[in-house]
């Protein structure tokens, strides 16, 4: 079945794009919910960032959803959440977990259905909606071992995107991807834990290296901007935002309160079908089928 979405494309599924946000802020409440009943700090971040300041809510052509967390609670998060979610509801899909080889986190809705433009090479991963949980980490006071840490996370991510399955008609992508299947997993794991320098816990800088920004400026913040927070309405709710806002969205997309022309206000085109009724394990293969014409450019 098709429908179409609020800003008239055509969504496989019969889910409109505001049914697909609906599904997103039940998502984001739980996360928040677990968080704030156990002291754990989080932060919306990236586009949900920009939706707060900019329309406090969703960028109205958006359909995802991404909160920033230090390391340290992101892996309290990891731990106490799927003790705490209703786990018919909801799956807490950590990083680096039994069918998830990826450098970051996600919190799914079971029982439905967002298949991404990619052939997952693990057929038990779960493919249900999702919020996206990225962790920040300690960026190194020496210049040098900056750039051996941002190098070391494209080994990891190569080497995570390798083993979920990465759709990309970039050939050098390919070439860094298929390099990565030399590198045992040891290594790559023994490669991230020097990208996250547990052992300087207050440099001066942060860095979210495992989170959707693929460039090195992009990704490297003076820790206040990720420290301090304030609280911004979003979608009927207030969460946490970096008190420093107003720079960090500059950082990340420059004079980000011009809209986008008419042409450029659609939906990513980073899904092949989002179906909020029926669950991932009734469309299982369904990627195969499918001809991607527009290559979504993500670490994700």
């Amino acid at each position: 079945m098709r429908d179409r979405d609020d800003s008239g494309q055509e969504v496989s599924g019969g889910s409109s794009l505001t049914q697909h946000q609906n599904a997103l802020k039940v998502l984001l409440n739980a996360f928040a919910d677990v968080c704030e009943q156990n002291n754990i700090p989080f932060q919306l971040y990236a586009g949900t960032l920009l939706g707060a300041v900019r329309h406090q809510g969703f960028i109205p052509w958006d359909d995802d959803v991404d909160v920033l967390m230090p390391r340290d609670a992101y892996e309290r998060f990891l731990q106490i959440a799927p003790q705490t979610l209703e786990p018919d509801v909801f799956f807490v899909q950590g990083e680096n977990s039994a069918h998830w080889p990826m450098f970051f986190s996600k919190l799914r809705l079971n029982n439905t259905a967002c298949m991404e433009k990619y052939i997952p090479k693990d057929p038990l991963m779960h493919q249900g909606i999702y919020i996206d949980i990225f962790p920040y980490d300690n960026l190194s006071d020496c210049s040098v071992v900056r750039m051996l840490q941002f190098c070391g996370s494209k080994v990891v991510i190569a080497k995570g995107l390798q083993l979920r399955g990465l759709a990309t008609n970039s050939v050098l992508k390919k070439a860094v991807m298929q390099a990565s299947t030399l590198i045992p997993g040891p290594v790559v794991r023994k490669i991230h834990e020097y990208v996250l320098n547990r052992t300087h816990p207050r440099t001066k800088m942060v860095h979210t290296f495992f989170a959707a920004g693929s460039m090195y400026q992009k990704n490297v913040f003076p820790r206040a901007w990720l420290e301090e927070t304030v609280v911004m309405p979003f979608e009927g709710r207030g969460y946490p935002v970096s008190a420093h806002y107003d720079a960090l969205l500059r950082r990340l997309y420059g004079d980000y309160r011009i809209l986008p022309s008419e042409e450029d206000r659609k939906r990513k085109e980073h899904n092949f079908l989002v179906d909020i009724d029926r669950p991932y394990t009734e469309y299982l293969g369904y990627q195969r089928n499918q001809k991607i014409e527009v290559f979504y450019e993500s670490i994700r």
